[in-house]
């Protein structure tokens, strides 16, 4: 039976003490990271674990710090398995660990500390982490989520239809913030336009909603194709402020009650969407 480079990788990695292993090169890493979207989707999961172990065996210092928070920004973007960003999680805590950080300017937790707390809330991951700061932002991702239950919005589409979120109860409602530029957006609009293509009829919506152009998203919808979901214009971000919005994509789902029953942080691949699609009540076929 031929086992897969990534398993193998994955089972050796973790069997292998950190201390017992040579110190890696930290350029190499850093081109690593730099290069991680040009892996293809079967091999990236097996490359971010070894950028993740590799990162541990640096010393303690502000670079492996930077190093593990730069992978974290990355590893959750597609399906890696739980084994994979839970080892990038431990990393960034390890590192965390090793060089605590001051809170921001304006007094809240500095980044890697919510980069630990969104993989925990979001990812379903566990940490060692203790730490007020950690503690805190924990506390403030799930007052934003309680912000983004009651959101509401009229948004008009490219063709100068306005959409209001309130009134689509009884529909399961996708809520995806994106942008044209952002390549892990471009990369999830196809499996979005199938799912909304296939599961229209069951009632299911998908709304896109942007803060660009009108003509920059036009642009980009003639290269992309047929694009057949809902695409809102956000001027000014005004909705993206409402749901606390910091990084794309964004997804939220909600169910046909209204109730928000699913938030996820990055992209998202065909299987990870249906899963979320079926907290909201949908059924695959």
């Amino acid at each position: 039976m031929r086992i897969h480079w990534s398993v193998l990788g994955t089972a050796l990695l973790l069997t292998v003490p950190v201390a017992a292993l040579a110190q890696a090169n930290p350029e190499k890493i850093k081109k690593g990271i730099d290069t991680l979207r040009e892996q293809p989707d079967n091999k990236r999961p097996g490359v971010t674990l070894k950028l993740a172990m590799d990162i541990r065996t640096l010393p303690p210092g502000m670079e492996k710090l930077k190093l593990a928070d730069g992978l974290s920004h990355l590893a959750t973007e597609g399906d890696a398995g739980k084994e994979t960003i839970q080892a990038v999680i431990d990393t960034l805590t390890q590192a965390l660990k090793e060089v605590p950080q001051p809170p921001n300017k304006l007094g809240k937790p500095a980044e890697p500390y919510v980069e630990v707390a969104k993989y925990v809330r979001y990812e379903g991951l566990t940490t060692t982490l203790d730490d007020p700061q950690y503690t805190q932002a924990m506390q403030d991702l799930v007052a934003n989520d309680v912000d983004a239950s009651k959101a509401d919005f009229t948004l008009k589409d490219i063709k100068g239809k306005p959409v209001t979120l309130s009134e689509l109860k009884g529909k399961i409602v996708l809520v995806s913030f994106w942008a044209t530029w952002c390549p892990p957006c471009r990369k999830e609009m196809a499996d979005l336009d199938t799912i909304y293509t296939h599961y229209q009829s069951q009632g299911l919506v998908v709304l896109s909603l942007t803060n660009e152009d009108p003509m920059t998203v036009v642009k980009w919808q003639q290269q992309f194709g047929a694009y057949h979901p809902p695409i809102l214009l956000d001027e000014g971000g005004k909705v993206a402020k409402q749901f606390h919005i910091d990084g794309i994509p964004t997804t939220f789902v909600y169910n046909r009650e209204g109730t928000l029953v699913a938030k996820a942080i990055d992209m998202r691949t065909q299987r990870q969407f249906f899963r979320m699609l079926a907290a909201g009540g949908l059924k695959p076929q």
